[in-house]
């Protein structure tokens, strides 16, 4: 799956590959059979005219490009043409403070991003030492795995580039890079992949790669992938599968789901279109159009109008057949992806602005709530609806980490279509979470928790009584249970922390994520580098020996961002993808 240049190890640094071998005269042989091993390597890897620091590029062994379509497009869809608008400021306007506080204050967060990066090399270290050529490392067994879905693509080392570019480790990205551009995506030993997360990290992780290093092998490796993602629109009514099956595709047997998560289906419009800004090739933006054109038609046809169900009848068309709604697992980076489409399309398009605006005045409506408190904390959190055909829609006040976004989501929505009041909704919900972090012993909020909430997004007073009635005595005051106490490495708090941040210009945001990164590093390092827990409420943590890519691409990375320069990663020069890969907003 991927070609390791030996010679350009041994160019590199002759002394250190070659002593251990030349140490005693019985490995002369070995020595021999080394060479051997390069020569032959060397000459069967194919030649590309593009080469990486030293490494060969290896095309994918199926081009995707040239497979014939069963369902072809006519047609396409271009991308929208004229110079991009003069948008509203995303980031604040950030000055230098020279004076002795300001000096002092660099200091600190010198120290701060130092402390974040050691973490981050702590984890890439342990990768890297079991093979680039897994997806993930089990932190605590030090074994690597291949997530289910993900093809054996190295998960872990294309969702980790732009972190290694953007933490001024050139060296190590140019190996990672240089491994990267060896994937051969018709390699793996999975039938399928997940269509969703290979968009998001594979394609997103080289495509963000690209946009920062301008390192041309990215990109053509990104197009390999993306001409064999574009399959997945290769169905009788170009809607894509939760699972993109290799047979399928190359036989034209696929059709869309007929119950498939609404987020898995519809967030590719970022990745596809900057593949299409890059590429000048239309047609990966006719697919997402295409899908953004069903949203448009169905928004307001729902269960609860404005908002889509959490999954999706895609196979038939039909966008009503759920009745519960939510902007948490499985819808979530559906409703992210359209401020930000909206901006990496320089505001061309304008479909977005008005599916954004649609959506959230019904989010605002019926999924917001305040949670009871003793404090009356100026905070809320997006629960989960179900519309029920007698009652009418019902809000669970349940919290998931996962919807922690929501802040940072609703803070760009309301910079770029200038609504003041959705970046105060975006600030309460970012320090909703926050505050469900500080709430609990490790300091970590957990994965799904319930609360007491409100009837209204006003302030109420504190019910003792239902509190012990209802409540659980071990935990903060306001919570009714943790359902599921896990802490994934997950990323979503710091996300919308780094994001309020970059907004406001608010530096009391660094304090809050400073205070995350020690609680999360206290809670999860191990011995080889960071790992899930089983629950944020015992002290004593027990670790499950998992660190899913996004702990180096996302966690660390929207951290490291918060204690940097507002230059680095400017929010007015790039969209971040859900994975975080930053991706150049065209001038």
């Amino acid at each position: 799956m991927f070609v390791e240049n030996v010679e350009w190890q041994i160019r590199q640094q002759p002394h250190h590959a070659m002593i251990a071998i030349f140490r005693r005269k019985t490995r002369v042989a070995a020595a021999l059979f080394l060479v051997l091993v390069v020569y032959l390597i060397v000459g069967l890897v194919p030649e590309h005219h593009d080469t990486l620091y030293g490494f060969t590029y290896v095309r994918t062994s199926y081009d995707w490009s040239k497979q014939p379509l069963k369902y072809p497009i006519s047609e396409y869809t271009p991308l929208p043409t004229g110079s991009p608008l003069s948008l509203p400021k995303v980031q604040y306007a950030f000055t230098t403070d020279t004076s002795p506080d300001g000096v002092a204050r660099e200091e600190v967060l010198a120290s701060r991003r130092a402390e974040v990066k050691d973490a981050f090399m702590k984890s890439w270290t342990s990768y890297k030492n079991v093979g680039f050529g897994y997806d993930e490392l089990m932190p605590v067994s030090g074994r690597g795995r291949d997530a289910p879905g993900f093809g054996g693509w190295g998960a872990t080392l294309v969702d980790s580039l732009s972190t290694l570019w953007i933490m001024g480790l050139k060296d190590e990205f140019y190996e990672a890079a240089a491994a990267a551009v060896t994937i051969d995506w018709a390699d793996t030993r999975d039938t399928s992949c997940n269509f969703f997360e290979t968009t998001i990290r594979h394609l997103g992780g080289l495509l963000g790669a690209y946009d920062l290093s301008l390192e041309t092998a990215l990109l053509e490796k990104a197009i390999e992938l993306g001409d064999m993602l574009y399959m997945a629109y290769d169905t009788p009514n170009h809607m894509p599968p939760f699972w993109l099956d290799f047979d399928d595709a190359k036989h034209g047997n696929q059709v869309a789901g007929n119950h498939d998560p609404s987020a898995s289906v519809t967030s590719s419009s970022l990745e596809f279109t900057r593949l299409a800004q890059l590429t000048g090739n239309n047609k990966y933006y006719d697919v997402i159009n295409r899908v953004t054109l069903v949203l448009d038609e169905w928004q307001n046809k729902t269960a609860l109008p404005g908002m889509w169900p959490t999954f999706f009848d895609f196979k038939q068309l039909q966008l009503n057949s759920d009745s519960s709604f939510t902007l948490g697992a499985l819808a979530d980076s559906l409703y992210e992806y359209l401020p930000k489409t909206f901006a990496i399309l320089g505001g061309l398009e304008p479909i977005y602005e008005k599916l954004y605006r649609g959506a959230m005045d019904t989010v605002i409506k019926n999924l917001l709530f305040r949670p009871m408190t003793p404090n009356k904390d100026d905070i809320l959190f997006s629960g989960n609806v179900y519309v029920s055909s007698d009652t009418g829609p019902h809000l669970t006040a349940e919290a998931q980490h996962l919807g922690c976004f929501v802040g940072g989501m609703f803070g760009l929505g309301g910079k770029l279509f200038n609504i003041p009041e959705h970046l105060e909704i975006g600030e309460k919900i970012t320090r909703g979470c926050v505050w469900a972090y500080d709430a609990m012993p490790t300091g970590i909020m957990p994965e799904i928790f319930n609360l007491f909430k409100c009837e209204t997004l006003e302030p109420c007073e504190w019910d003792e009584a239902q509190w012990e009635d209802e409540g659980n005595a071990q935990l903060t005051k306001g919570f009714k249970n943790a359902r599921d106490p896990r802490y994934l490495l997950r990323p979503e708090a710091v996300e919308s922390v780094f994001l309020m941040y970059r907004m406001t210009g608010n530096a009391e945001y660094q304090e809050m994520a400073w205070r995350m990164f020690q609680a999360i590093r206290n809670a999860t390092e191990t011995d080889l580098a960071f790992s899930s827990i089983q629950s944020v409420r015992d002290v004593d943590t027990v670790k499950t020996d998992s660190m899913e890519s996004f702990w180096l691409a996302e966690t660390l990375r929207y951290l490291y961002l918060t204690f940097s320069s507002p230059d680095l990663v400017n929010l007015d020069d790039f969209v971040l993808n859900t994975e975080a890969h930053p991706l150049r907003r065209p001038r």
